[in-house]
């Protein structure tokens, strides 16, 4: 019996590919590729709400009774975020890039596990860059998976693949899907009797979101470098980022698991909290003189609960330990120029 190894992100269609697949009478395992920059794995588990903390790979592994396998890329995506053959999308999304990529791991994982075909739940024509009709034979080209890779979902708009030309999946009973419509998917999920998955939202990858984008690029500028390490794609995602100069910049936290995120790294970073008054965590990024700490002082000020009085006191404390308390204005919103804002326009 052929055995299929299957792209699995936690949204609806990889969930659908695979069940599609087990249809057929075929053992799937998944494969989960840890980036760094996925917004549910690591925001939703920060942030203080009432919504459910899941992992959606991990729920779908669960639901779809399937082996998951989470694989740490962080270190190896690296060089493909900053610098893509095929270019970014909209944003900083090296989306086509990216497609390949995983695809190339699978075709390695297949191949070392003794599995013989690759599924994903591309949708022709849902992606502006990655799922178009001729960047998916990219794909399958240079990824190396050729006729291996089957989409279950839009099969029938494609050429043949090895699974179907050996007989090891039916063409007939594979999908025709297209377009960027969700309504087919929500309706062969009813029929399944899968409910309860991620809501389509254009897919859970930071790099497609204009605000993260800023901030990134910001980053580099400021460092004079294109690079990045993990603790510094975590930060992004998290907080207000300011910069009201070339040297530094301040993170302040938004609500209250985003502040205690932000106090595990000041052993790393100068660090303000408010003593007079309820207020953010906050960071300072850079090189900072005192002028420097008082004006993120201000800052830091007006996203408390003495925003509006006339002074606010507040700790600073050094990475090595030391502290000190310094007594500032807060900022009024009028005294806060727009460009120092790391937000999309």
């Amino acid at each position: 019996m052929p055995k299929a190894v299957a792209l699995v992100s936690g949204g609806l269609d990889s969930m659908l590919a695979v069940r599609v697949i087990q249809e057929q009478g075929i053992q799937v395992e998944g494969l989960n590729f840890f980036t760094g920059f996925c917004v549910e794995g690591h925001t939703h588990a920060i942030r203080k709400d009432a919504r459910p903390r899941r992992n959606n790979a991990l729920w779908v592994a669960e639901r779809l009774d399937i082996k998951l396998h989470l694989v740490d890329v962080v270190e190896d995506y690296r060089d493909l975020v900053l610098n893509p053959k095929y270019g970014y999308g909209a944003n900083l999304n090296p989306c086509l890039d990216c497609k390949i990529f995983m695809v190339r791991r699978a075709l390695e994982w297949m191949h070392a596990h003794g599995f013989d075909f690759i599924i994903t739940g591309e949708v022709v024509g849902q992606r502006p860059k990655s799922q178009r009709k001729d960047t998916m034979p990219v794909v399958q080209q240079d990824s190396g998976a050729g006729e291996r890779l089957l989409r279950p979902l839009c099969a029938k708009r494609l050429p043949p693949t090895l699974p179907e030309q050996a007989g090891w999946v039916e063409r007939e009973r594979l999908f025709d899907f297209s377009g960027r419509s969700r309504k087919p998917q929500m309706a062969l999920a009813k029929k399944y009797g899968l409910d309860d998955y991620a809501q389509p939202a254009g897919g859970c990858c930071f790099l497609t979101d204009p605000q993260y984008s800023v901030r990134l690029t910001d980053l580099w500028s400021s460092r004079g470098e294109r690079t990045y390490e993990l603790d510094d794609i975590m930060l992004l995602k998290v907080g207000r980022h300011i910069r009201p100069g070339p040297g530094f910049k301040v993170i302040i936290a938004r609500e209250e698991g985003e502040g205690r995120f932000l106090s595990g790294y000041r052993h790393r970073f100068v660090s303000l909290r408010t003593l007079s008054h309820s207020g953010p965590e906050a960071l300072i990024d850079g090189v900072a003189t005192d002028g420097d700490i008082e004006l993120a002082a201000r800052l830091v000020a007006r996203y408390g609960q003495g925003r509006s009085c006339e002074s606010v006191r507040l700790e600073v404390r050094t990475p090595a330990g030391s502290t000190r308390e310094l007594v500032v204005r807060p900022f009024t919103p009028q005294e806060i120029p727009r460009e120092w804002m790391l937000e999309a326009r």
